[in-house]
């Protein structure tokens, strides 16, 4: 499918996907919106895709927000759809059965933090920067950023930020936990593909099974998410990849996966 605001490759199983409009500093527009979500319910699940690394284009912008200019004009009825289409988008990110990497290469506010967040792993450039200013415009976020932002750094920090709309520089986002690591500008995606490339080495049924296990577990309390781990710990051993690992540990080998 040909996309108008979005590119992507597939290089030996990582894709590599672009938010691309440039012009508008990767702002998220409805078309922009709906073609992640397209994205993430096509593209996504080719067996050839193993992980895919969400940045942007350009030097500027991860995503400098949500389309300011097509929202300006919304009525309650329009912004609340605006709003769940996002959600709804970005929850497939979120939830989407393989590993998803933020490459973070510039401003990444208001939408694009947002983004940002429903990715599993965050790495920032050093020119990134990071924000939910949407209060400085009379609104809240509304694409998850009242409930992620809480969930990654801790209530007090997050209603600091979502209260003052301040920005804060890569350094601040990694000592908060925002993100996962800092690295130059110039070495961003090869860490990203560093990065996909030890996960992908890695049992693929038991990436996957951890990462609903992460999710799905902070949803309820404890006791629940001990019990869904439990589950899923045992279901691995129904597994061939069990099998591989333990096998490779144990003749002190390189463990070869087959993802089931």
């Amino acid at each position: 499918m040909d996309y108008q605001n979005l590119k992507f490759e597939n290089e030996n199983g990582i894709c590599i996907l672009t938010i691309n409009r440039p012009q508008a500093l990767n702002a998220l527009n409805s078309v922009t919106i709906d073609e992640l979500h397209q994205f993430f319910v096509t593209e996504a699940l080719d067996d050839s895709i193993h992980l895919v690394i969400l940045t942007g284009s350009g030097e500027k912008a991860f995503v400098a927000g949500a389309d300011i200019a097509e929202m300006q004009s919304m009525s309650a009825e329009q912004a609340r759809v605006f709003s769940q289409c996002g959600q709804s988008a970005f929850d497939m990110i979120e939830n989407l059965q393989k590993p998803v990497i933020a490459a973070i290469n510039g401003f990444a506010l208001g939408g694009g933090c947002e983004l940002a967040m429903a990715c599993d792993i965050r790495i920032a450039s050093d020119k990134a920067r990071f924000g939910q200013p949407e209060v400085s415009l009379g609104i809240i976020p509304g694409y998850g950023g009242t409930q992620r932002l809480s969930r990654l750094v801790g209530k007090g920090r997050a209603k600091e930020m979502l209260f003052t709309g301040d920005i804060i520089d890569a350094t601040e986002a990694y000592r908060i936990g925002l993100v996962n690591k800092v690295v130059p500008a110039d070495e961003l995606m090869s860490t990203a593909k560093a990065m996909a490339e030890k996960i992908m080495s890695r049992g693929p049924v038991a990436v996957k099974l951890t990462k609903a296990a992460v999710n799905k577990g902070l949803e309820g309390d404890l006791a629940s998410g001990l019990a869904l781990e439990a589950e899923m710990f045992g279901l691995c051993f129904s597994t061939a990849d069990q099998n591989a690992g333990m096998a490779a540990f144990l003749a002190k080998s390189t463990a070869k996966f087959i993802g089931a």
